[in-house]
């Protein structure tokens, strides 16, 4: 009997290596390589040129002007917050990565959305791999999910969910989650990095062969990434993170990668009684429990992808107890914090270097534009005078570092939603004053600096 051959795989990457090693030399992380036996060199791999062997046989090099292409619409959702997440939609033949937490609410989602595909007349296949076919009846009870186009399949073996796929041939397929699926020639454990790589390149042959749409759950480890390889999110087409915390309603669900749409795009969701509700205007959500009268706080119209969100910023200035002040940043970039302040000492004249600083985007939102930075920079200044800010003021504006307030983009986007919840007053550069119908019942005050900004917020 030949001996089994064994090779260890990093399972945050994939390496692999003949002997065993503390430190993945290709990611760096340590006591993440895992023994596994080498399959035959006529098992697997034979399995899959086979299953692809009608495709592989037709394909060949064709100019690119010779290739005819149709305009298929993309399958909308009645979800409209996932259809804009999404770029508009459904694309067939696409292959979509869901990644969140435990318990936030990825299989509700997925199991409302198979529904309401499926009142559409569109044939959903919903694979479970980690609740029986009764415990997901019982969900969809709890959701109100009834449809006879909604198919349940309780099944972790991929050729078994092969097959299924192939004799069904439904428009659209969920796998929930790719770390129970596993392919019976591969001798390493289900979730293991060369069961999720072989089971996902097996799903993509299936949607990209037969035009069907396949959503897949991954599990997230504790530093927030999506377990596996990060070959994974290579393979597919759209990532998407559900995020939120367990004990709150609210849920963000945002795309990281997008070959169809723009991976700015951020949908809003509550978590209800009975389902996943949309949240048709998240800047409500985010100022309802603003403070008044408080320093520190300001509000900037921030553009998630084709949507302009309001949020507020938060700042707390104190002097530091330590040698070295500290900088801590929940939403916001800490090397942009330090810019900003930098800017304010050198331009403004304000000590901050004996000062500690703590800032915060409320509502759990991430801000990586700079239109942000003229807000930030006026949180920090207004906490650390000790003087509140108008609750009323909403502040836009790019900050370089010489102190001056640029120009931002959709500007005009950016002041109707002001202008819509309320707001009075915008502050905003001088230089994207005119060009544009101002609206009306809002008052804009155009600034070319960042003490220009502060004269007219905080009076000095």
């Amino acid at each position: 009997m030949a001996k089994k051959k064994t090779k260890f795989i990093c399972q945050e990457c994939g390496y692999e290596s003949a002997k065993w090693m503390g430190k993945c030399p290709a990611c760096g992380t340590w006591n993440k390589m895992v023994e596994e036996i080498e399959p035959a060199s006529t098992g697997r791999r034979g399995a899959f040129a086979h299953s692809q062997g009608a495709s592989a046989a037709v394909a060949k090099a064709t100019p690119i002007t010779a290739i005819e292409t149709t305009s298929e619409p993309r399958i909308t959702t009645d979800m409209q917050e996932l259809n804009r997440v999404l770029g508009g939609g459904v694309v067939r033949g696409s292959l979509v990565l869901i990644g969140g937490d435990p318990g936030i609410g990825k299989s509700t989602l997925l199991l409302q959305v198979s529904a309401q595909l499926a009142k559409k007349e569109h044939s959903v296949l919903y694979i479970s791999g980690e609740e029986s076919m009764r415990q997901t009846k019982l969900r969809a009870d709890r959701l109100g999910v009834t449809s006879e186009n909604l198919n349940v399949y309780a099944e972790t073996n991929l050729e078994e969910i092969s097959r299924t796929i192939e004799g069904m041939s439904p428009g659209f397929v969920i796998v929930d989650s790719i770390q129970t699926i596993y392919h019976p020639e591969i001798t390493s454990a289900p979730g293991s990095v060369s069961q999720v790589r072989e089971c996902t390149a097996e799903l993509m042959r299936i949607a990209k062969t037969k035009g069907i749409a396949i959503f897949i759950v991954g599990h997230v480890t504790k530093e927030g990434s999506i377990a596996g390889p990060r070959l994974l999110e290579h393979m597919v087409d759209t990532v998407l993170y559900f995020e939120g915390e367990r004990h709150h309603t609210y849920r963000i669900l945002r795309a990281v990668k997008n070959r169809f749409g723009s991976t700015n795009e951020m949908g809003i969701f509550e978590m209800k009684e009975f389902g996943l509700e949309e949240v048709e205007n998240p800047s409500e959500i985010f100022l309802e429990e603003r403070s008044q009268g408080a320093s520190g706080s300001t509000v900037v119209a921030s553009m998630e992808g084709t949507r302009p969100v309001l949020v507020e910023i938060q700042a707390l200035i104190s002097p530091t107890s330590f040698g070295n002040p500290r900088r801590m940043a929940t939403g916001i970039d800490h090397n942009r914090v330090s810019l900003l302040m930098a800017v304010l000492e050198k331009r403004v004249g304000m000590l901050l270097q004996n000062q500690d600083a703590y800032l915060k985007v409320a509502g759990g939102v991430k801000l990586d534009e700079p239109a942000i930075d003229l807000a930030v920079a006026v949180s920090i200044a207004s906490s650390f005078r000790d003087k509140p800010t108008r609750a009323s003021d909403c502040i836009i504006g790019e900050v370089g570092l010489t102190g001056e307030v640029r120009r931002v983009s959709r500007i005009e986007q950016r002041v109707q939603e002001a202008a819509k919840l309320g707001f009075e007053r915008v502050i905003l550069p001088e230089n994207n004053l005119g060009g544009w119908t101002e609206p009306s019942g809002i008052q804009l005050v155009g600034v070319s600096s960042v003490s220009q900004a502060l004269q007219a917020v905080l009076g000095g």
